[in-house]
């Protein structure tokens, strides 16, 4: 805290000089409020219209010039350093004083606060409010504040000496106040209004929400609020009053009285203007934020009925929400969200969207209004943000200038000419400079909006996607249940179709057991004659491998070297050497050994001996092995032969009928038709 050097004392009127801050005689600080009570008499107690009074102390002890007296209506706190005592309701001396508050040092400085027991009811009246219809509301209120945090209230309030009363209340919450009643009123109609018998508390509970979350950051809060008056006073084209309506007189008697007389402040024909405009006015602010994005030059415009857009939003967040909360058609109409149902009701009529009965298709709407409801909430939460953001905003500045004036007050006082003159051209350039800033704010505030505008244009397109999604999700889960139809259906018909394959086999089966009594018989030939058969096959191979080797005993010791089998091609060769070799003399085996020798020498003469060697004995082999091949040929020719006069008898067992050259015959055949041949025995 600072006060304005140079000025005189506000306690005991003594001149001090140009660069002193805090009294020479009793230490308080220059530039503190001129509270007779509280700084000379001692005695701290705020004025009636007052919240609080701080001021500094350059030595704790400079309390005690007179009996402190803290009065049962007051609240004092004694501010060193970080922390707040408060002093009890009493009346003190010097050492008792600090005999009972001992961890308070008498010789530092201290900043004192005095503040009311009660909180102060601060008064608001605003005349221009609209309806969601744009009918002017009247409204007059008491807002009650108290200081709940007090280093929170220092730290925004305390940084010159002085005080807060109701003026300065009123000048720094007119616009958050005015902004929430803008919403709650702007969201009904005068008629809901008037039937609400609710609507007294409704209102003090959204002002108090609404300003609790802004001014728990500034260590004040609202006890209560208290609506005194609700009125909508009606005009004629001359700007004469001609009636008003009390909307929050008596609401013991709001359901019979308020009716009757809103029946006689208007005819049918002028309520009927009044839903003609306001249902113009939503289309026309909807289409308005529909081609923002296509038409800037109209933001401006935009901009300035964004009071009134808001009002729409919020009137169609609030019918949304009634039809949410209804359970059926009825309430919903009853609740007056009839216009959004019809809306509705003809947007699913448009896609489409058939139901089965009156229960599903009321789901169906109620979904709709789910996703348009949370497009709009997107909207508002987004809307609200920049209004809690603004309003901190200007609130802070708001405080600022009235500080500065407060110092411009104060500087006043300086007794020096040319010193008060320097004082107050730093001032007025500070008063300038935050004028400045609260310009800043509003252009800021300007461009929020206009960027809301444009979020708003995002959001119905995200609504528009969401509700294709959830009409797909629909339509997706009708297709699933005709499939499932379709499958239970498939389902039945496989059913049918096995339960008449089994009679079916079943039938075949009985037909088949007069052919087995005549088959029986014959299997046992056919038995025999398969068994006759392979042994007819093993004999004829037996004999074509004795004719074999009879044909190989014939040929001569070349050609049976030739012919024999790898396994034995070897062997026989061996045993035709060593034959050879018996029957030599002794000349021959000499010559032979020579013959040896000299193949000895010669080495590559006996390689090319050799490769020809393997050569001749590798294309006798391939001739073998081809010859066996076509042997095992002739073997499954005749094991084919014979396996076809098996099944051919396995045939005429069964019953078929054949003609005299294999051909097959149908029952009632007497001639075949392939050949003309007679059917066979």
């Amino acid at each position: 805290m600072f006060g304005v050097n140079g000025a005189s004392c506000p306690r005991c009127e003594r001149k001090n000089g140009a660069d002193a801050r805090y009294c020479a005689g009793c230490g308080v600080i220059l530039g503190a409020p001129r509270s007779k009570p509280v700084l000379v008499e001692n005695r701290w107690v705020p004025a009636p219209d007052e919240l609080a009074v701080f001021f500094g102390l350059r030595e704790l002890s400079g309390l005690f010039v007179k009996t402190l007296r803290v009065p049962a209506t007051a609240r004092g706190f004694i501010l060193q350093g970080d922390k707040a005592t408060e002093v009890p309701q009493g009346e003190y001396e010097l050492e008792g004083f600090f005999t009972r508050l001992n961890h308070l040092l008498r010789d530092q400085h201290a900043e004192i606060l005095v503040t009311r027991t009660t909180a102060l009811p601060v008064p608001f009246e605003f005349d221009d409010i609209p309806t969601c219809e744009q009918l002017a509301i009247s409204v007059r209120f008491t807002v009650s504040i108290k200081i709940e945090n007090v280093p929170a209230f220092a730290r925004h309030f305390m940084t010159t000496p002085g005080t807060i009363g109701t003026p300065e209340l009123r000048e720094l919450l007119a616009h958050p106040v005015r902004q929430l009643a803008l919403e709650f009123i702007g969201a009904r109609s005068i008629r809901e209004m008037a039937a609400g018998g609710a609507l007294r508390e409704e209102l003090d509970e959204r002002l108090q929400g609404g300003l609790k979350l802004l001014l728990a950051d500034y260590g004040l809060a609202v006890t209560s609020v208290q609506t005194v008056e609700l009125r909508h006073d009606k005009y004629d084209a001359n700007r004469a009053r001609v009636g008003s309506m009390w909307l929050a007189a008596d609401e013991q008697h709001v359901q019979l009285a308020h009716k009757r007389h809103l029946d006689e402040l208007y005819t049918a024909e002028e309520w009927q203007g009044i839903k003609r405009s306001e249902e113009e006015a939503r289309l026309r602010i909807r289409r308005a934020e529909l081609r923002q994005d296509d038409a800037i030059a109209r933001a401006e415009m935009s901009l300035q009925g964004a009071d009134r857009a808001h009002g729409v939003r919020a009137r169609q967040i609030e019918l949304y929400g009634r039809i949410l909360e209804a359970n059926s058609r009825e309430q919903a109409l009853a609740q007056g969200a009839g216009d959004v149902l019809a809306e509705l009701q003809h947007e699913a009529a448009q896609k489409g969207a058939q139901r089965a009965d009156e229960a599903a298709q009321w789901q169906h709407l109620r979904a709709l209004a789910a996703v348009h409801m949370r497009a709009e909430v997107a909207s508002a939460q987004q809307e609200a943000q920049h209004a809690r953001q603004s309003a901190q905003q200007r609130f802070s500045q708001q405080l600022l200038q009235q500080q500065i004036r407060h110092k411009i007050d104060q500087a006043r006082l300086i007794e020096d000419a040319t010193r008060q003159r320097d004082e107050l051209i730093r001032l007025r350039e500070s008063e300038a400079e935050a004028a400045r800033r609260m310009r800043d704010i509003d252009e800021a505030e300007y461009q929020a909006r206009y960027q809301a505008l444009k979020l708003v244009n995002d959001a119905r397109l995200r609504e528009a996607g969401r509700t294709q999604e959830w009409e797909d999700e629909q339509a997706r889960q009708r297709i699933e249940g005709a499939r499932r139809g379709a499958g239970k259906l498939d389902a039945e018909a496989q059913q049918d179709k096995l339960q008449r394959t089994i009679e079916l086999e079943a039938l075949q089966a009985r037909s088949l057991q007069d052919v087995t009594l005549h088959a029986d018989e014959r299997r046992a030939g056919l038995g025999e004659a398969a068994r006759a058969g392979e042994r007819a096959h093993e004999i004829a191979l037996a004999r074509l491998a004795m004719e074999r080797a009879a044909a190989l005993g014939a040929m001569d010791d070349t050609a049976k070297l030739a012919l024999a089998d790898a396994a034995n091609a070897v062997v026989l060769a061996d045993y035709l050497k060593t034959r050879v070799h018996a029957d030599m003399d002794a000349d021959q085996l000499t010559a032979l050994a020579g013959v040896a020798g000299a193949g000895k020498v010669d080495l590559g003469e006996a390689a090319r001996a050799a490769a020809q060697l393997v050569r001749d004995e590798q294309a006798r082999r391939e001739h073998e092995v081809d010859k066996d091949r076509r042997h095992q040929l002739d073997l499954l020719t005749l094991q084919n032969d014979v396996n076809k006069a098996a099944l051919h008898a396995q045939a005429s067992v069964a019953g078929a009928r054949q003609c005299v050259h294999g051909h097959a015959l149908q029952r009632d055949e007497r001639v075949c038709a392939a050949c003309g041949g007679a059917p066979s025995a």
